[in-house]
């Protein structure tokens, strides 16, 4: 590979042409072998060299269609990993894009889980239980979820949660066993359950 020309760009990133070949775009971040100040017009690198540069090529078209889906909507790590295998990004180039988009904060498990979750609430009455499930079930660790569930019950009470999808329950004909069942397949504890139909009762 014989670097023609090259040209910094606002983004940060370095447009790069070759002789007789493209140009394309990298970003000294998805470098591993060689420095970024190295390639320069007249530059020759081969073997290892030359596929880094071709590494830091494809990850930063893999970071481009990422962040083409981040535009539209808050996304996990492991969901957007999936849409970036599906376009048919390799896994390599897939991390090492995630990565760098998780080191600048335009992709976060954290902030994805609280946008879920608050998205999910509109159409939903949840408990912790099922939320947590929910979570884990798009990629989210354990912890992530714990604290974004946290956050959203302390300004949703899970209590009025539960009383909300029980008075749905109530246009039903469910004997109390069922009502019981389905609170708790939508994640409410037993102890919940039987606390908020004691005070219906009451």
């Amino acid at each position: 590979m014989v670097i023609a020309t090259t040209e910094q760009v606002s983004s940060g990133c370095i447009k790069i042409t070759i002789q007789a070949g493209p140009s394309f775009f990298i970003r000294p971040f998805y470098l591993r072998r060689i420095k970024a100040e190295l390639i320069v017009p007249g530059a020759v690198f081969d073997g290892e060299e030359e596929q880094d540069i071709i590494d830091a090529g494809f990850s930063y078209s893999a970071e481009i269609k990422a962040v083409d889906y981040l535009a539209r909507a808050e996304q996990s790590r492991f969901g957007l990993s999936h849409k970036l295998s599906k376009k048919g990004f390799e896994k390599q180039y897939i991390e090492c894009a995630l990565d760098y988009l998780e080191s600048v904060s335009y992709l976060s498990d954290a902030r994805f889980s609280r946008a879920w979750l608050n998205v999910r609430r509109i159409s939903h009455a949840e408990g912790r239980i099922r939320l947590a499930a929910e979570l884990a079930a798009r990629g989210i660790d354990r912890a992530t979820a714990s604290v974004a569930i946290d956050d959203f019950f302390a300004e949703n009470s899970e209590e009025e949660q539960c009383r909300y999808a029980l008075k749905k329950l109530m246009y039903h004909s469910f004997s109390a066993d069922q009502i019981v069942q389905k609170l708790m397949h939508s994640g409410f504890s037993y102890k919940l359950v039987k606390e908020i139909l004691y005070e219906t009762e009451e």
